[in-house]
């Protein structure tokens, strides 16, 4: 397994992307061509692939920014395949993620994970992430 750096969209990127989308959430919409390419040209933002036997089985979105109290990350979309999960791929991402992070000069990453997603929190822990104590707010311009 090994984990790559998305540069370009093809159409079997698409087609997996579309695989792996419904394991992280019933109500996302299909990803179309021009909107992954969005999301691979898009300033601050790295999106990995975990390729195993010539096929993407996990994927992770780095999403870098500067702030007044200094530069930032949020980890997004953190999806493993349901047929490869507990072999450690998601670890990987997670700390591919981090190490292009630390380059990038990243002093802290956040993310948010559903309760009911128990594996994935748990993985979060494992690789050093702390829960705080928060309030996430979310504004949403869909009906």
């Amino acid at each position: 397994m090994t984990i790559e750096q998305v540069t370009s969209v093809t159409p079997t990127l698409v087609e997996a992307m579309n695989v792996l989308l419904p394991q992280l959430s019933t109500s996302a919409k299909a990803v179309t061509t021009e909107a992954l390419e969005a999301i691979v040209t898009a300033p601050g933002t790295l999106l990995l692939v975990a390729i195993d036997d010539d096929r993407v089985v996990g994927t992770i979105t780095l999403i870098t920014f500067a702030l007044l109290t200094g530069r930032r990350a949020l980890i997004e979309d953190v999806i493993v395949d349901e047929s490869v999960r507990g072999r450690g791929i998601g670890v990987a991402l997670v700390e591919e993620a981090l190490s292009h992070a630390r380059r990038m000069g990243v002093s802290t990453i956040d993310l948010t994970s559903r309760p009911a997603r128990e594996a994935a929190n748990a993985l979060y822990r494992k690789v050093g992430f702390v829960q705080r104590t928060t309030n996430v707010y979310r504004y949403s311009f869909e009906d």
